[in-house]
């Protein structure tokens, strides 16, 4: 977006040079030795603990944090990455109020969890800062798999069919490998360039390639039939690339843009005070995206910054722990309200949204709305499927996959965002991707 395309309330700089280096650190800094000590003394070592259940990836929690406990992180890292390969994201940018320290026993006796993500951040990191990869592969087997998407599922498949001997090449269609973790996530949950790095460490294992800016149907790049005639088994993990569209005059307005545009471009920019935003900004949406939009306008400087969601807050898609960090940001939550109207002349002026009420048949508009002043709105009501081969069974608006991941063609499955069953979680697509390449193995070996 150049200047000359803003409005004059969406400009960049807004903040000094210091303030963006303060408002875009870390958010949750590592534990120290000693802190991570501390922390894992209050493991109660859990037989059938439910951490492990409410963890995507099965990770054995209380096995990796008592090994933190006896003073062998490293141990700990190992139990962590033969569950889940990218645990160092997952500990930066999981949900684990809601998952893991969710069901801690601490948690449902005290109200306070071990803090299960923070000791496996602690893990994660040691052996990684070795810069030595943990695994290794086992004797070729001749196969080769096809992987599309670069993201939290494709690279996970990949790594774990390089475990078991397999060739893999990764087909991505951006720039950068990534997915998720490098697009679409706050560049304050993950600074350093962490998500690069991590698919560096992970590509060490070997026996992948990777081809960028490639993009499944695209003209000159290849189609499905083309994968399948050149490798032994294929694996669809790209993402949703659409974008679900407001349906209302004026949404291709002056700077009413997708959510998950404005956190791509935040997290590639070089230079945060070249990022133009507005001064009255308005987030439509009531997940995680929306979350991430809101609060990271508001540390570029936007002095007004509003989400609305159509219900309630206790039905926001966003964790309680993500609505009270906007909120202690200064951005404000309006429950129960839906846009009606966007008005402007050329450029966007404000939106007009109805209450909402629950009804007999389901979400209702009521007839009393409201105005709110906006310079920029982002959309985040969720996103869709982009192109798919005609060949592949889609259910509501998603590819259809079995337990094991499996679409409807035969040798091709598929994981994480774009199946049936993704959360837009990094863990549940980690989860995905593996167990996809599992099943893949056994494909391979006639089983």
């Amino acid at each position: 977006m150049t200047n000359s395309q803003l409005s004059p309330g969406v400009v960049p700089g807004r903040l000094d040079a210091d303030s963006y280096g303060k408002n875009f650190a870390d958010v949750a800094p590592p534990l120290d030795r000693h802190e991570a000590s501390v922390a894992a003394d209050r493991c109660y070592f859990c037989h059938d603990a439910p951490c492990v259940t409410a963890c995507p990836t099965s990770i054995d929690i209380p096995l990796f944090i008592r090994q933190i406990a006896t003073g062998t992180p490293e141990a700990a890292a190992l139990t962590i990455f033969s569950q889940n390969i990218l645990g160092g994201m997952c500990a930066r940018v999981c949900p684990t109020e809601t998952l893991c320290e969710g069901d801690c026993v601490r948690q449902t006796a005290e109200g306070k969890p071990v803090e299960i993500g923070a000791l496996q951040r602690y893990a994660t990191d040691r052996m990684m800062a070795r810069n030595a990869h943990p695994f290794t592969r086992a004797p070729a087997t001749g196969k080769t798999v096809g992987v599309v998407g670069a993201g939290p599922a494709g690279l996970a498949c990949a790594h774990r069919l390089s475990m078991l001997g397999h060739d893999v090449v990764i087909y991505e269609a951006r720039p950068k490998p990534g997915g998720l973790n490098e697009y679409g996530i706050a560049a304050y949950k993950t600074t350093g360039g962490f998500a690069a790095a991590e698919v560096d460490w992970l590509l060490q294992i070997g026996g992948i390639e990777l081809i960028e800016n490639w993009q499944l149907g695209r003209a000159g790049d290849g189609t499905l039939d083309d994968l399948q005639a050149r490798h032994d088994a294929v694996f669809l993990g790209m993402g949703l690339s659409g974008v679900n569209a407001l349906r209302l005059a004026g949404e291709d307005m002056e700077n009413v843009t997708p959510a998950t545009d404005f956190i791509a471009e935040l997290r590639q920019a070089g230079d945060l005070s070249a990022l133009p935003v507005g001064r009255d900004v308005v987030v439509i949406g009531g997940g995680m995206t929306a979350v991430d939009a809101a609060v990271q306008a508001r540390l570029l400087g936007a002095e007004n910054v509003a989400i609305v969601y159509r219900r309630s807050r206790a039905e926001m898609p966003a964790s309680l722990h993500e609505q009270e960090h906007a909120l202690g940001v200064g951005v404000r939550i309006i429950p129960n309200a839906m846009p009606v109207a966007i008005h402007g002349n050329g450029a966007l002026r404000e939106i007009e949204f109805a209450y909402t009420k629950n009804g007999p048949k389901g979400l209702e508009k009521i007839s009393e709305t409201f105005r709110l002043k906006a310079d920029q709105c982002f959309k985040a009501i969720g996103q869709t499927l982009g192109d798919t081969p005609a060949a592949v069974k889609v259910a509501g608006g998603k590819i259809w996959v079995d337990g094991a991941g499996r679409t409807t063609v035969p040798g091709v499955w598929a994981g994480g965002d774009c199946a049936v069953g993704g959360e837009d979680l990094t863990v549940t697509a980690v989860a995905e991707g593996r167990d996809a390449a599992l099943d893949i193995h056994q494909f391979l070996l006639g089983g």
